[in-house]
C-alpha cells in the first residue's frame, strides 16, 4: 500500500477565503458600530440637499442612529435602523422615523445605487402644530389630525421624481381670515389625493365620498404654488355665494412661490 501525501492545512484557495471572510467582517463592524456624526462629518461636503433642508446634530451609529433636521425653518427628528442590503439590486432598505413633537410618519426607504431614494410611508399630522407658518402664509385652519394613508416618493438624479399619496381628515371647525376679522365654518370629512404631474405636483382635496374637488393646488419643480378653490367648497361651508355660480366653478385663484430655489 502506498501512503497519500499529507496536505497543508492552509491551501491558497483557504487562505483566500479567509481574508475574504476577515474583509467582510471588517466591513460589517464599521457599518454597525462607526459613529454616524464622525461619517456625516466626512460625508457631507460631498453630498446636496434642498436648500430648505439643514441637519443639525447626528448621533448613533451607521447601522441604528438618528439626527436633527431643519426643514424651512421647522425643526424636526429622524431616526433610522438599516436592514441587511441585498447585492443582486443593489438596493439598502431603512426603517426610517419622521417625527415633531405632535406628528410623525413612519415608513419604508429604499437606498438605491447610484443615489436613488424611494419612500413608503404613512403618518399623522397635528395641525395645530403648524398653526403659525399657516397664519404667516394666510392659510386655513383646521381642527384635529389629518391622517396620510399611503405616501410614495421618488428620489432620483439629485431631485424628486415622483411623489403620490393619499390622506384624510375627520371633519370639524375651519378658520380662515377676513380682512380684520377671522371666518369659520363646519366641515365634514374630507380627503385629498398627492399626484406626480409633468410640472410638479397636484393635490386635489374633495369631500370624502362627493363628486369633484373643492380646491386643487399644482406645486411646480421651480417652487410656485398655484392654488384653486371651487365653489363647491363655499357649498361645504354653507356660506352664501352668487346663485348663479355652479359648484365646479374656481371662485379664488392664487399663484405664489412656495420653495424658493424650487425642489
Amino acid at each position: 500500500m502506498t501512503e497519500s501525501e499529507p496536505k497543508a492545512f492552509l491551501r491558497p484557495g483557504k487562505v483566500f477565503l479567509l481574508v475574504l471572510m476577515g474583509v467582510f467582517v471588517y466591513l460589517l463592524a464599521l457599518v454597525i458600530w462607526v459613529p454616524a456624526g464622525w461619517l456625516w462629518h466626512h460625508a457631507s461636503a460631498r453630498i446636496t440637499l434642498p436648500q430648505q433642508v439643514q441637519v443639525r446634530q447626528v448621533s448613533g451609529t451607521v447601522w441604528s442612529g438618528a439626527a436633527g433636521v431643519v426643514v424651512a425653518g421647522f425643526p424636526v427628528r429622524g431616526s433610522w435602523e438599516l436592514d441587511w442590503p441585498s447585492l443582486t439590486s443593489l438596493q439598502l432598505p431603512v426603517a426610517l422615523n419622521i417625527a415633531s413633537a405632535q406628528s410623525s410618519i413612519n415608513g419604508d426607504l429604499t437606498l438605491g445605487w447610484p443615489g436613488n431614494v424611494y419612500l413608503d410611508a404613512t403618518g399623522r399630522i397635528t395641525v395645530a402644530e403648524f398653526e403659525d407658518l399657516i397664519r404667516q402664509s394666510g392659510g386655513a385652519m383646521i381642527e384635529g389630525e389629518v391622517l396620510i394613508d399611503a405616501l410614495q416618493v421618488s428620489w432620483e438624479d439629485n431631485r424628486l421624481t415622483n411623489a403620490s399619496g393619499t390622506g384624510r381628515w375627520d371633519g370639524g371647525l375651519v378658520t380662515w381670515p377676513m380682512g380684520s376679522q377671522t371666518g369659520q365654518a363646519e366641515f365634514p370629512p374630507m380627503a385629498a389625493e398627492l399626484d406626480t404631474t409633468d410640472g410638479g405636483l397636484a393635490l386635489v382635496v374633495r369631500e370624502q365620498g362627493g363628486d369633484g374637488p373643492a380646491a386643487d393646488a399644482n406645486i411646480l419643480w421651480n417652487g410656485m404654488l398655484e392654488l384653486r378653490v371651487y365653489k363647491r367648497m363655499v357649498d361645504l361651508a354653507d356660506q352664501p355665494w352668487s346663485g348663479s355660480a355652479q359648484p365646479g366653478d374656481v371662485i379664488f385663484r392664487v399663484r405664489q412661490p412656495l420653495l424658493p430655489g424650487g425642489f
